[in-house]
């Protein structure tokens, strides 16, 4: 409940409470205040098990958790029905080769997939190296213009 609270905020909290409530009251404060959260818990959890006993046998292994959508598009995508054949695409799906093409594409090369289907005996292109810094313009030459840049 309170996993991203800090050391300093959580004496930010005491000394706040210490000022509001003063040192007398503050016991009976945190009294009520956990009392209130331990009947708001055993509401909760009879109203879980209330709803369990409706449904009835065939929901026995029901969890409210699955009802979180995050929880439940993680337990049919990511757990063990492959009926879609995720884990496949996950696997054939290479963000280097992609992002090689895109590059080439963008430099007006032919990439090296495209010329392995046009020609069997073509020899592969080498992806560019991206880390390789551009050759400057000369002084008196102009950048190029990028309309959609501006």
């Amino acid at each position: 409940m309170f996993n991203d609270i800090g050391a300093l905020e959580l004496l930010t909290l005491v000394v706040l409470a210490v000022l509001v409530f003063g040192p007398e009251k503050l016991p009976k404060v945190i009294q009520d205040v956990t009392r209130t959260i331990r009947k708001i818990r055993e509401f909760s959890d009879s109203a879980k098990e209330d709803i369990r006993s409706e449904l009835g046998p065939q929901f026995k292994d029901f969890e409210f958790e699955d009802l979180n959508p995050k929880t439940f598009v993680r337990k049919q995508l990511m757990d063990g029905n492959d009926d879609l054949g995720i884990k496949e695409i996950r696997e054939s799906f290479d963000l280097r080769k992609e992002m090689a093409e895109v590059t080439d594409a963008v430099n007006g090369r032919e990439s090296a997939t495209s010329a392995g289907a046009a020609g069997a005996g073509a020899a592969t292109a080498a992806a560019p190296d991206l880390l390789k810094k551009p050759a400057q313009p000369a002084k008196d030459e102009r950048p190029p213009f990028d309309a959609d840049a501006t």
